[in-house]
């Protein structure tokens, strides 16, 4: 993928696939858009990819965030002369990010997916007490502490040592005032569970249940509860940054769960009868 820009913006792949249903994926909290690197291929497949990269000293609020990405997902969709799928999928803090993006344009999108999202985030005291610590840190400190907490991001084990690097680079691509930023987001998300209800299509809910860092298992559960069409799937060997662990593999996991639609699954078809294999 190509390097972040010095605004909002997305990323491709090296490989682009204009007529397959577009796949915007929304990041975790170091917004570099560059750790979906593991389950690229797979998507690839039936998908049209596109990262979002948030600039390492972005400091807007919700709202702006939301608004930028929507405009950005609206001239994706322009570019094409036939209407296409669109795909929303947000990890973690962009778990957050794709549920005000789906509830503020529900009609840009026809699946949502949302990987252990960070709206759980006020559950966790400690956290909370962390992130309030770590304005006052000096900033080799914050090196340290930020390094620190990979433990209890990913379950390393589960992981290629290219893409625990991957991480490790992108973690501490965040800069200390810019980290303090979008922990302070996280602890005044919400979303009231009336707009939740609004949202008609389908949600894919994946929720790691040995996420060592946030509750994503009961707040997969609450959200379930919430949400009027949703599959949950629970990945229970899985830590937080369950997309670069080498056994998870998302469209995968889309297709067993019948979650692909149907011009996306003749895709899949038409690939595997190009590669002659028997389905």
């Amino acid at each position: 993928m190509q390097e972040v820009k010095s605004q909002i913006c997305f990323l491709t792949p090296r490989r682009l696939n204009p007529h397959h249903s577009l796949f915007v994926f929304l990041p975790g909290m170091d917004g570099t858009g560059q750790l979906l690197r593991s389950q690229t291929s797979g998507l690839e497949t039936s998908f049209d990819i596109r990262c979002l990269a948030i600039p390492p000293d972005d400091l807007t609020n919700w709202d702006v965030l939301a608004t930028k990405v929507i405009n950005l997902i609206q001239e994706e969709i322009a570019k094409q002369e036939q209407p296409r799928a669109v795909y929303l999928c947000g990890e973690s803090f962009g778990g957050c990010l794709a549920l005000r993006v789906a509830t503020q344009a529900p009609h840009l999108f026809d699946r949502l997916v949302l990987v252990n999202p960070a709206s759980s985030f006020k559950r966790r005291p400690w956290i909370q007490w962390g992130s309030s610590l770590t304005r006052w840190l000096p900033e080799t400190w914050y090196q340290i502490s930020s390094v620190g907490l990979l433990p209890f991001l990913a379950s390393f084990g589960r992981i290629l040592p290219e893409d625990r690097q991957a991480l490790l680079t992108a973690v501490q691509s965040v800069p200390q005032k810019t980290s303090i930023w979008r922990l302070s987001l996280l602890n005044e998300f919400d979303i009231a569970d009336d707009q939740l209800r609004c949202l008609t299509q389908p949600v894919l809910l994946l929720a790691s249940a040995a996420d060592r860092l946030l509750p994503s298992l009961a707040e997969a559960e609450r959200l379930a509860a919430v949400l009027p069409n949703v599959t949950t799937v629970v990945l229970p060997d899985s830590g937080h940054a369950c997309l670069l662990e080498a056994n998870v593999n998302l469209y995968e996991i889309m297709r067993q769960h019948n979650f692909l639609m149907y011009q996306d699954d003749l895709t899949l078809s038409a690939s595997i009868s190009g590669l002659g294999v028997q389905s």
